[in-house]
């Protein structure tokens, strides 16, 4: 064919590469041609690299046009003796190996213009002896910027020529979201990245009523910089309410009799009585039909009526009361604690019901995103918190009609999500895995949708992890995290592993439902101030100043003594 060609259904000679030479489902494998003596060729006055990991090369199959992912590029004598053939070392043959991920034609449109109308998934397999060639670079913007009402730019495409990377808003958010990568990766400013795209399509005229709804767990108090609009709601300022009544019984049991005593079933009994009759007399005094509500239903009550129905419901035998005494010790403990002030203080007991102004302060009103600072919440009480508010959103939308779920979606991010949904058993956080597991299961169904983060991938709850369709994943340098990452993605992207621990800083591998196809890209560039604030310490810095003197050794030792900052 004449590489002047201006059908775009037909290949370009000069992007000619080489010969597949074995196909195996969706992989194939193919041998460069031996003339390409540099892995690099030019076509158009651009620079086309060859071989290069996540590059997409293309299959001409008829009028269709198949498209793969390069995985790998070896010697083909590595290649021979892998499959136990018969090699020569002394060549210096080269093979490249690719995933099929997609399809397209070139049609003409209403305009009578070529347009490349493009899909994901295979139908048409390349055979043995095919050319391979490499993908043009308007013709990799035409796959990748393909912009929509219902996508929003988090970066560009590597090698592309810098094409926009699009994500599907309603995939990322609805269908659930992993970021990962190892600390320093860029994972945090990923996380802005996203909640500042889709801040700014209110700028958009079409979407001058656009409200979104985002809460976000902040464990390291990080966020606040990073959002003008905003609200904090902060332990450190008394912003942050989630009293005690909000808590259901696991919560609760869990909070007073404590992992090692979990399972004591006279202990649980005692709670969960003293519970339902506390609930039952706030359930009267908010003007609600006490019959009606259960153990675990958020009815306001007071810590005094829980006490003293404990009191009564002691045996008369002192060497008995053993059980009932621990529980009392460890409500006074956490009453008495100013760390836990935000959710210990009493309920005054009036008439006004005060659930729905907490609702009212976790989602809606115009400041947004809503920052959840937990950096100074107790790490003891740190799971049932992040329970607490996972299951009060999700039930919120689960107690909605279709309609209101419609037009009240929300998003609630997981900051170092290993610390809250954990891969292993342990009581402390048991609360916590299973609200924020049942928000990855059914989460979907109800406009509510979750953006987990984390820097070890490997210690996040497998259930929660694999319940996400999309990735962007960082630079990760621990074998145990990379291979735990290679077996949650879909079988043919799981090869891009391989380039993890080769990443820059702010680079990603983007894979699943919200991206038009899997690729490297570099998420878009922040202000400073538009970035969550690093805690990290500047040594080179800080060891320039002088030694702290007495009276500020005080000063925090004041605000450690009454935790307070």
């Amino acid at each position: 064919m004449n590489k002047t060609n201006t059908n775009p259904n037909e290949p370009i000679d000069n992007l000619a590469i080489g010969k597949i030479i074995e196909v195996d489902g969706t992989h194939i494998i193919a041998e460069l041609n031996p003339n390409l003596f540099e892995l690099s060729c030019i076509h158009a006055g651009e620079a086309y690299p060859i071989g290069q990991f996540g590059s997409m090369v293309k299959v001409h199959f008829g009028r269709r046009i198949i498209y793969a992912l390069v995985g790998r590029l070896r010697m083909k004598s590595e290649f021979q003796a892998e499959r136990g053939m018969i090699t020569n070392a002394s060549t210096d043959e080269r093979v490249i190996e690719a995933d099929l991920f997609g399809e397209g034609e070139w049609l003409y449109n209403s305009s009578n213009k070529r347009e490349l109308e493009f899909e994901r998934g295979v139908s048409s397999f390349p055979l043995p002896m095919q050319n391979l060639y490499l993908t043009p670079k308007q013709e990799l913007r035409l796959i990748f910027g393909n912009k929509k009402d219902d996508v929003i730019q988090i970066g560009y495409h590597v090698g592309t020529g810098k094409s926009p990377c699009y994500a599907n808003i309603n995939e990322l958010l609805g269908k659930h979201t992993a970021v990962l990568g190892s600390t320093g990766s860029g994972k945090s400013g990923t996380v802005a990245a996203i909640i500042h795209s889709i801040l700014e399509k209110g700028s958009i005229d079409k979407y001058t009523k656009w409200k979104p709804r985002i809460i976000i767990l902040d464990p390291h108090g990080e966020y606040g910089n990073a959002f003008k609009n905003h609200k904090i709601l902060s332990s450190d300022d008394d912003s942050l309410l989630l009293p005690y009544w909000l808590l259901n019984l696991q919560e609760t049991c869990s909070l007073l009799i404590g992992k090692t005593e979990y399972v004591a079933t006279s202990q649980t009994n005692i709670v969960k009585k003293a519970l339902i009759l506390a609930r039952e007399e706030g359930a009267r005094i908010i003007g609600l039909d006490p019959k009606k509500i259960n153990v675990d239903s958020p009815i306001p009550y007071k810590i005094s009526t829980v006490q003293a129905k404990i009191e009564e419901d002691k045996p008369e035998q002192a060497s008995k009361q053993d059980s009932h005494n621990s529980i009392l010790r460890k409500l006074e403990i956490y009453k008495d604690d100013a760390r836990y002030k935000f959710m210990m203080n009493e309920w005054s007991g009036e008439k006004d019901d005060p659930f729905p102004e907490l609702i009212k302060l976790l989602i809606a009103d115009d400041y947004q995103p809503r920052i959840i600072d937990l950096s100074g919440v107790p790490n003891e009480v740190a799971g049932i918190i992040s329970s607490v508010i996972g299951r009060t959103l999700f039930s919120f939308k689960v107690w909605q009609n279709q309609k209101e779920r419609e037009s009240d979606p929300l998003l609630l991010v997981c900051e170092e999500a290993h610390r809250y949904v954990p891969n292993r058993g342990e009581a402390q956080y048991e609360a916590a895995q299973e609200a924020i597991r049942r928000i990855a299961k059914e989460g979907r169904k109800y406009g509510l949708g979750l953006l987990l983060v984390s820097q070890r991938p490997s210690e996040v709850e497998a259930t929660v992890l694999s319940q996400c369709n999309s990735w962007i994943v960082h630079r990760i340098t621990n074998d145990a995290d990379r291979e735990h990452v290679r077996l949650i993605l879909p079988d043919s992207m799981s090869g891009m592993t391989k380039m993890l621990s080769g990443l820059r800083k702010q680079e990603a591998i983007f894979v699943g439902q919200a991206t038009m196809i899997p690729s490297r890209i570099m998420i878009r560039n922040l202000n400073t101030n538009q970035l969550p604030k690093s805690n990290d310490i500047d040594f080179n810095t800080g060891w320039q100043n002088e030694i702290m003197p007495i009276g500020k050794i005080s000063e925090v030792v004041n605000r450690w003594r009454y935790q307070q900052k």
